[in-house]
């Protein structure tokens, strides 16, 4: 077993407190129960692909297309003609 020092600022050990207060368990108990679940947390993140991370989002009816894509050029030389207009 090894035996680490650990400085924690002070935000970080009113945390500690509090975790320590609300559940009763140890520091070292809070530590070792933190390091898995970032252990778990940072497994995920590093598995999440780009793909992934679009799926989540919430684009809406036809994400944030002006018009389908058969309709795509017509669409880009509306776009483009009103941004020149103002």
């Amino acid at each position: 077993m090894g035996v680490r020092t650990v400085r924690l600022d002070d935000e970080a050990e009113r945390t500690l407190a509090a975790v320590r207060k609300r559940t009763g368990l140890t520091i070292s108990e809070v530590l070792k129960r933190g390091l898995r679940a970032y252990d778990i947390a940072s497994r995920e993140e590093a598995a999440t692909r780009p793909y992934d991370v679009y799926r989540r989002l919430d684009l809406g009816s036809g994400g944030y297309a002006v018009a389908p894509a058969r309709d795509a050029k017509a669409a880009i030389a509306e776009v483009i003609a009103a941004k020149h207009r103002r």
